[in-house]
């Protein structure tokens, strides 16, 4: 088989991809995190901003942020007790 007899490289239905080098060009999706969450809980941390946050359930709670992690935040209320919430049972948050 000489080079006009060959498929084209990849696929054998006719159609190229495009290639850098030997590997093809693979179009990933979207980052899965893009680090806007950490930056935002950090600052309201370090501002001491008051936030309500609405849970699945439409409940509104009020307080503090004082810490955080992958799956809570710690919420601190004045003359409440403190709340560590799961963060798949946040709708929402917003400052005030």
């Amino acid at each position: 088989m000489n080079h006009r007899d060959r498929p084209p490289y990849g696929n054998n239905d006719g159609h190229h991809r495009r290639h850098h080098g030997w590997r093809e060009e693979r179009h990933s999706g979207p980052p899965e995190s893009t680090n806007q969450e950490v930056q935002y809980l950090r600052k309201l941390i370090e501002n001491r901003t008051p936030v309500t946050v609405r849970l699945q359930d439409n409940q509104e709670v009020h307080g503090l942020i004082e810490y955080y992690d992958r799956s809570f935040i710690r919420l601190t209320r004045e003359g409440q007790p403190n709340l560590l919430i799961f963060k798949d049972k946040i709708k929402y948050l917003y400052e005030g």
